[in-house]
């Protein structure tokens, strides 16, 4: 007796000659749609709260200078810092960040540059004064607070 064997003529692949496209669709949807946050805050920050408030058109102007007591006492003491860009600096040292954070835009838009700062509520306002003193110095000025908004009771 003779064995015979099944030939299928059915295969079982998948078709993935659209797999590249989905996978190009799904990156570029989480490229868009994905927000990098870019500094780490040290300090504490309770800021206080406005009732008008102008939302900011060109993000990729803005630099931020956060202004409170560190969150790590031990090492940093209790007196307010500065912080920019993930470090603490002093008060002389803003003329050199601006300059740095102007170098990082196109020459068209380096006068154009914007200033945030967030202060804690319970700073005081002699390292704010000299903040505003040394941006005046670097020619930064457009500078905006930050605070979220307060519910307005009527």
């Amino acid at each position: 007796m003779s064995k015979f064997k099944k030939k299928s003529k059915s295969s079982q692949e998948i078709p993935t000659a659209a797999l590249p496209d989905i996978i190009f669709m799904l990156l570029f949807f989480f490229m868009i749609s994905t927000v990098i946050r870019q500094d780490e805050q040290l300090v504490e920050q309770k800021l206080p709260q406005a009732t008008q408030l102008k939302k900011i058109e060109k993000k990729s102007l803005v630099s931020y200078l956060y202004i409170g007591k560190p969150k790590n006492i031990a090492s940093f003491g209790s007196e307010p810092k500065i912080q920019a860009n993930d470090n603490f600096i002093e008060p002389n040292d803003i003329v050199q960040f601006v300059l740095t954070e102007k170098d990082k835009l196109d020459e068209s838009q380096r006068d154009q540059i914007i200033i945030s700062m967030k202060v804690d509520r319970d700073t005081k306002m002699g390292i704010v004064t000299d903040v505003q003193e040394e941006l005046k110095e670097a020619n930064a000025r457009k500078l905006l607070y930050n605070t979220p908004l307060k519910a307005v009771q009527q």
